[in-house]
């Protein structure tokens, strides 16, 4: 029975790192290795707390919701909630996460286009994006099943190969200023906390199917098996940011005057060279549009069925999500960093309040005074309007 639930929390935890696990993701570990030349341990701390234990506190949070995270914020008031629930899908969809994909996938395939201009690709690119989730076939299963493992072993091989086989070794310039906050800023940049809210409900599904389909009784019998989970979901996430943040510092040289959109599939190459350089490309661009069309997916049904009450037909809500995304992915992967630090640096501490209240409400009945919890939101949407 032991080695039952030790393999079910294990399955778990691999289910929500495959979650949290993107191209994307890794860029960020590797932009604090090659910048950070002094105190990297400091700075992945700070990394560690904001792309790894705040995203999972809130899974756990939401998770206590059923994954419904209509009900996980309108604990703020139904007015406000549904506020920050369509700030946070724009968000993670046509103003951040999907045109971050495009860009993305636009810098790794680069050298490989023939001076395609970022605008055609991005138009191509959300043709394709709206071809998947118009027809929602199995080809979408298909890439997910085979290309995760492809890009696992291969981001598995370059950070071995690149840690544990390579002449180069860590060389320390100038000592980074306050690493730390860098490192916690970085970690911002991933948005996983804004995907947990809306991925959490196929947790709860999954935890439902283990059990035959019967609801989990009692709130600490459910929080359990999910903090277990997350504990093998978060270390396994910490290790990979651990080992690319390494092998980033290891090649600091050869990353030389690399922006960050090309650092992935720069290290590729350096490491792998140019045949195995050119699989890792192909298997980083492929999971950007897997990602991009989960993403597309979740904005423009709730569009559809939350924000028009279904008289818009759902092709056009994908229309109108595809149209904004491609509009940003023109400023480029850097430039949507810059447009959406500002926004995080705000979201992050209050969504995590939100998080820590609603996990000791669910669990303690803990009943905070609503006016300071109104007026704490308030203040969060105020300042991400002047911003």
């Amino acid at each position: 029975m032991g080695g039952k639930m030790k393999s079910k929390t294990f399955s778990n935890g691999m289910a929500m790192f495959s979650m949290f696990f993107g191209a994307g993701n890794i860029t960020f570990p590797l932009m604090i290795g090659q910048t950070v030349s002094g105190g990297l341990m400091y700075a992945l701390l700070g990394l560690i707390l904001t792309a790894v234990v705040i995203p999972f506190s809130g899974l756990m949070g939401i998770t206590l919701f059923d994954g419904n995270y209509k009900k996980f914020f309108e604990r703020i008031g139904k007015i406000p909630g549904m506020f920050v629930v369509v700030a946070l899908l724009a968000l993670i969809g046509p103003f951040g996460g999907i045109p971050r994909c495009i860009s993305l996938t636009y810098a790794t395939l680069q050298s490989y286009l023939g001076g395609m201009p970022l605008l055609i690709f991005s138009l191509l690119g959300c043709g394709v994006i709206f071809l998947f989730c118009f027809r929602k076939n199995r080809i979408i299963d298909l890439i997910g099943y085979v290309l995760t493992p492809i890009l696992l072993i291969s981001l598995g091989t370059i950070m071995v190969k690149g840690l544990f086989f390579s002449t180069y070794s860590p060389s320390v310039l100038t000592e980074t200023k306050n690493p730390f906050l860098h490192g916690l800023i970085e970690g911002y940049n991933t948005m996983d906390l804004l995907a947990a809210f809306f991925f959490s409900s196929l947790i709860c599904s999954r935890l439902k199917n283990q059990r035959g389909g019967k609801e989990i009784t009692g709130k600490k019998a459910l929080i359990i098996p999910v903090f277990k989970a997350c504990v093998v979901g978060a270390s396994l996430l910490s290790i990979v940011y651990i080992g690319f943040s390494y092998v980033a510092a290891h090649y600091r040289g050869e990353l030389a005057g690399i922006t960050i959109d090309q650092l992935l599939g720069s290290i590729g190459h350096i490491v792998l060279g140019p045949y195995a350089g050119f699989v890792v490309a192909l298997s980083i661009a492929l999971t950007c549009l897997t990602t991009a069309i989960a993403l597309t997916v979740i904005c423009s049904e709730f569009l559809q069925k939350e924000v028009f009450r279904e008289k818009l037909d759902y092709k056009f809500c994908l229309v109108i999500i595809l149209f904004g995304s491609c509009l940003v992915s023109t400023l480029e992967f850097s430039g949507i960093v810059r447009l959406l630090l500002p926004v995080l640096k705000v979201l992050y501490p209050a969504l995590l309040a939100l998080s820590l209240f609603n996990i000791l409400h669910k669990l303690y009945d803990f009943k905070p005074v609503k006016v300071p919890v109104y007026t704490i939101f308030t203040i969060v949407l105020f300042t991400l309007i002047i911003k």
